[in-house]
């Protein structure tokens, strides 16, 4: 019986094992122990960690802000290298929108629309970075494993495509947030910005907008493009396209302990606080300015202090080192003290430091006046220059009128953290002084591009990644030095290059895309077309 069982029962196993074998490579290779999908609200959680630049990288090094000059940390040299690849992140803001719609969000939800912002940002920061990029046929799998370029100026008008469509969606869902859905899809959450507001974010979105038309002046001729038309138009329809009106509406990441410490903190402080310093393009702006920020930011040459006995306030005692320096050199020099250093009081003696301004007020500002300056719009551009400079100034505490107290690290220190090894000196202020100067008074014309250049300059010191630098390559302004230290036969480099994968994984485009814009070579110092 025993044995008749066992039979009775073996082909029952079998039709088991057959019928389990069935399913599909999917199923089999899931893992039923962790989650297979996630919320767009935690996939929004991603993307917004993916956008910030933060501070003590070489993209401040690039804008001329703050210098290497130690070789084991890095150099000066404009031997650029690829660009940034943001399609890791698009891919999880397509997956964002996805999730979103199955979810709950209706056709306009607070993830799609967002997801356009996303899309307008990466993208447009990476073909300002390296020129035609991969991006209608990019982020389709393994439907394009080998997507076209698409021309620089396809990729901006896109991007501003996405960006007035973002700001009518958000619009509606500000004005009428019953009518789109329900569910986690129409909701927005995990907002790490802007705590979920959406009015804060639809400012956030005309403030890029504003930006990368800017960044278009030299194609206002291009009736394709409508520089000048579409600038008026967000410019003279303020309840159309909102715009910041303070520095409370700054995207900004801010930095928390103990899991989330600003790059500089009293931790590494002993380890790198002397390896970098200070460069001229920025102390020598403001030291001829005679602004106040130098305070702030900077503290000044101990060997002039200490040696030359000049006194730790004078404009003259605070010395930016020239980037185009010889680092054996620049690196004895600042042996010496003969640089200025960070200021250790706002950037080592805290570990959250300041909030990385990523898209902000003061830098709106600028842009709004450098268009009215152009004669996009009607206006007052010396209105947005003087509030420019003030939201600026107010960021590092420096009131209109008043005292202004610095603080400067005493030598020979051991703790960054402890205030009674700062000297401090009680410094008075007056914005109407500061700004009656000749140098820094508003004047119209080329004089004005200029003054509102500089002081964007200035606004975005440790702030907004290589935004200085565009500038930079699309005006000239402020100039930047080269020499032995910045390499590549004494140039600023106009682009990045693509990277490597690109021409193994998709060489034949990427054959076609520097073709038909570098003359077949991966350039660094090609121009690209939107500077043209």
């Amino acid at each position: 019986m025993k044995k008749t069982a066992y039979i009775f029962l073996l082909p029952l196993v079998l039709i088991t094992l057959v019928t389990g074998c069935k399913k599909s490579f999917e199923e089999l290779t899931k893992n039923t122990n962790k989650p297979n999908s996630v919320s767009a609200a935690l996939l929004l959680n991603g993307v917004l960690n993916n956008l910030p630049d933060l501070p003590d990288g070489s993209k401040e090094t690039y804008s001329q802000y703050y210098l290497n000059n130690y070789d084991y940390y890095g150099n000066n040299r404009y031997d650029l290298g690829s660009g940034d690849d943001y399609y890791t992140a698009l891919k999880n803001v397509v997956e964002m929108e996805q999730r979103a719609a199955a979810t709950g969000g209706a056709s306009i939800n607070p993830y799609e629309a967002l997801g356009k912002f996303f899309k307008a940002y990466f993208f447009s920061k990476m073909s300002l970075e390296m020129g035609d990029i991969p991006m209608t046929q990019a982020l389709k799998g393994l439907d394009a494993l080998e997507p076209g370029y698409d021309s620089q100026k396809t990729v901006m008008q896109q991007s501003l495509a996405w960006l007035e469509s973002a700001n009518s969606d958000l619009d509606q869902l500000i004005k009428n947030p019953a009518n789109f859905g329900t569910g986690a899809g129409a909701t927005l959450s995990n907002d790490i910005y802007f705590n979920n507001d959406l009015s804060k974010w639809q400012k956030t979105v005309n403030a890029l907008r504003i930006r990368l038309l800017l960044q278009l002046s030299k194609k206002t001729a291009d009736t394709d493009l409508n520089v000048m038309t579409q600038f008026a138009s967000i410019i003279n329809n303020p309840t159309k396209y909102p715009l910041m009106t303070g520095t409370a509406d700054n995207l900004q990441y801010t930095f928390v302990a103990p899991n989330n410490y600003y790059p500089q903190n009293p931790n590494n402080f002993g380890q790198s606080g002397s390896r970098k310093n200070s460069s001229a393009t920025y102390i020598s702006l403001l030291t001829r300015l005679k602004d106040p920020r130098v305070y702030a930011t900077a503290e000044p040459a101990r060997d002039l202090v200490d040696n030359a006995k000049q006194s730790a306030t004078d404009f003259a005692s605070f010395v930016g080192a020239d980037a185009g320096l010889d680092l054996g050199v620049m690196y004895n020099n600042a042996g010496l003290q003969k640089y200025s250093f960070l200021n250790r009081k706002r950037f080592y003696s805290t570990y959250t430091g300041e909030p990385s301004i990523q898209i902000g007020y003061a830098e709106l500002m600028f842009n709004i006046a450098e268009g009215i300056n152009r004669g996009w719009a009607a206006g007052n551009a010396e209105t947005y220059y003087i509030a420019g400079i003030k939201a600026s100034m107010s960021a590092y505490g420096i009131p209109e009128t008043g005292n202004y107290t610095a603080y400067f690290y005493r030598p020979g220190s051991t703790d960054v953290t402890n205030t009674s090894n700062y000297d401090t000196f009680i410094i008075p202020v007056d914005f109407n002084t500061y700004y009656n100067q000749a140098t820094v008074k508003y004047a119209a014309g080329t004089t004005g591009i200029t003054q509102i250049l500089q002081q964007k300059y200035l606004a975005l010191f440790r702030h907004a990644g290589l935004e200085s630098y565009f500038t930079y390559r699309r005006t000239g302004i402020p100039a930047f030095t080269t020499g032995p230290g910045t390499g590549n036969g004494n140039r600023i480099a106009q682009r990045f290059k693509y990277p490597s994968a690109e021409r193994t994984a998709n060489a034949k485009n990427y054959q076609a895309a520097i073709a038909s814009q570098f003359n077949g070579n991966d350039d660094i110092n090609g121009i690209m077309w939107i500077l043209k």
